[in-house]
């Protein structure tokens, strides 16, 4: 008789102390949320949401870091330097290199259509009223290149070397 006043209540009191340590923490969390809750909804909607994108876009964009630009180009990118490039290079690269966007060709439409894919497939946010201004500089500078077979060889501009024959 005297087993069943001696049971082991060790892993009945672990269990207790963890269910308490969790009440603790949610508690706590609870307490910590309440206050910050709408500074965090306000930050996550305003920083994330499509105008939240744009505007944080454009701050980024403005924001004169002094581009080493020669000869038309941004050292830094390697991409063609106008008044759009800020917006594109604060859009585009900060998922990816300026070197994807230098690679490529394509019309207008076909810019149109990769952001498309890019938003659908990628997590790209709509990129509202910048993305004229997307189009247009990537159109402008990263077009087609209609280039047919190389330019014909100036004989007369060629200085020939003869080998000698002995």
């Amino acid at each position: 008789m005297e087993d069943n006043y001696n049971m082991n209540t060790g892993p009945l009191w672990s269990l207790l102390k963890s269910l308490l340590m969790f009440t603790v923490l949610c508690v706590v969390g609870v307490v910590l949320y309440l206050p910050m809750g709408e500074y965090i909804s306000q930050w996550g909607e305003s920083k994330y949401s499509n105008d939240g994108l744009a505007k944080y876009t454009e701050e980024r964009a403005s924001v004169d870091r002094g581009p080493d630009v020669v000869d038309g180009i941004d050292v830094a990118s390697g991409m063609v330097y106008d008044e759009n490039f800020k917006v594109v290079k604060a859009t585009c690269t900060s998922c990816h290199s300026s070197k994807l966007i230098i690679q490529n060709r394509a019309t207008r439409e076909g810019w149109k259509d990769m952001i498309k894919w890019m938003q659908e497939t990628q997590g790209l946010p709509e990129l509202g009223t910048l993305e004229p201004k997307v189009l247009d500089y990537l159109s402008a500078h990263y077009a087609p290149e209609k280039t047919g077979r190389r330019a014909n060889l100036d004989i007369e501009a060629i200085e020939w070397y003869v080998l000698g024959q002995e």
